[in-house]
């Protein structure tokens, strides 16, 4: 484990010194103001690591800074990094100049207008929000009294980055589509609920005009389990550890997150759930789909892997998960894997979507 730490590590750590190198280089300043930009960036990446060790103690606004600079860096230095790569190939093909990296205006106009338009279009992906739509029926002997409107999300993320006025454009996102139920698929606290309580954003969400229904994810554990417990019942939200409920004419059952070793296999759940009902499944981590097909599941939501929120780490998701986004049917199972309507870490989307799920859920037509 120690190892594969390190080498985690040591991967930011080699692309901040790169990247120092090439803008000392490049920038055509004075030294001082050379070794200025260079201690900024350094800066903005130490911010990172005192994201986790400030979280629950000092300054609300000084935990935000950090937490905006820090991990934005690392999408940044992600993209410099690539830049300045393509870069230096170029111009060992000859065919970039090689003045052009040294004490160049035209190449630091040319990186510095190249960064801003790509993270200008990611931000805007970020906060464009998209309104994702399924058309379910039930299957044959399970019957619903009237068609249903569920909206589905996951990875809500608030804390430090995503606070209440984030959050209050959600909540009336949910509300302007009149849901009989709203499903949320884990993760909503980023990892510390110190912000939540600053901002009271219990009750933001308590203005939600359904029944809301969560699991656990990955980031309630980081945020300490009693605490995120206890703001989500202040929120007014049913959370299923392990365990089911009917609500609006549909049984619902949440599993913990896949964090916790111990969690109750899924076939003990479906045993003790009302399954003559559409049965929904809220798992945070979508492992293992074939599990909630065996155990006769309709439909299972989750979450968790943003689908690699930014190109191309998108490509690792989908080579670890079965679903790593969207829909897909597994016999008589439906799956929908959500890229989530919040995110970790800096506010950029490449390659992916935010979104929110509207799930129409009717009995199918009758044939006279």
């Amino acid at each position: 484990m120690k190892p594969f730490f390190f080498l985690i590590l040591a991967i930011p750590l080699l692309a901040q010194a790169y990247i120092s190198w090439h803008v000392y280089r490049l920038l055509p300043f004075p030294t001082l103001w050379k070794v200025a930009a260079v201690a900024l960036m350094t800066a903005a990446f130490i911010s990172f690591f005192l994201v986790f060790l400030l979280r629950d103690s000092g300054p609300i606004w000084l935990n935000t800074i950090f937490y905006e600079v820090g991990t934005s860096w690392l999408i940044i230095l992600l993209y410099a990094t690539a830049i300045f790569l393509v870069a230096d190939f170029a111009r060992l093909l000859r065919l970039l100049p090689p003045h052009l990296f040294n004490n160049s205006l035209l190449g630091t106009t040319l990186i510095i207008g190249s960064l801003i338009a790509v993270f200008s279009y990611g931000a805007w992906r970020y906060h464009n929000k998209v309104r994702t739509t399924l058309q379910l029926t039930t299957p044959s002997g399970k019957t619903l009294d009237k068609p249903l409107t569920i909206v589905m999300m996951s990875d809500l993320h608030l804390g430090y980055h995503n606070r209440r006025a984030e959050l209050a454009r959600w909540v009336n996102i949910i509300n302007d589509e009149h849901p009989d139920l709203v499903l949320i698929a884990g993760d909503i606290i980023d990892s510390s609920v110190r912000p939540l309580l600053h901002d009271n954003m219990a009750a933001e969400l308590r203005r939600i005009q359904a029944p809301v229904i969560a699991c656990l994810g990955n980031h309630e554990y980081y945020a300490s389990t009693p605490a995120a417990r206890q703001f989500l019942n202040d929120a007014g939200i049913t959370l299923l550890v392990d365990s089911a409920t009917t609500v609006a004419g549909v049984t619902v059952i949440g599993r913990d997150d896949r964090t916790n070793p111990n969690r109750r296999p899924l076939q003990v759940l479906v045993n003790q759930a009302d399954t003559s009902l559409y049965t929904i499944l809220l798992d945070h981590q979508p492992h293992n789909l074939d599990q909630a097909r065996r155990c006769g599941i309709d439909l299972q939501l989750s979450g968790h892997t943003h689908h690699g929120q930014v190109w191309p780490a998108n490509w690792i998701t989908d080579a670890i998960f079965e679903v790593a986004y969207g829909f897909k049917q597994k016999d008589s199972t439906a799956v929908y894997v959500s890229s989530g309507i919040g995110i970790w870490g800096g506010k950029f989307r490449f390659g992916t979507v935010s979104e929110y799920v509207v799930i129409n859920l009717a009995a199918p037509p009758t044939i006279d």
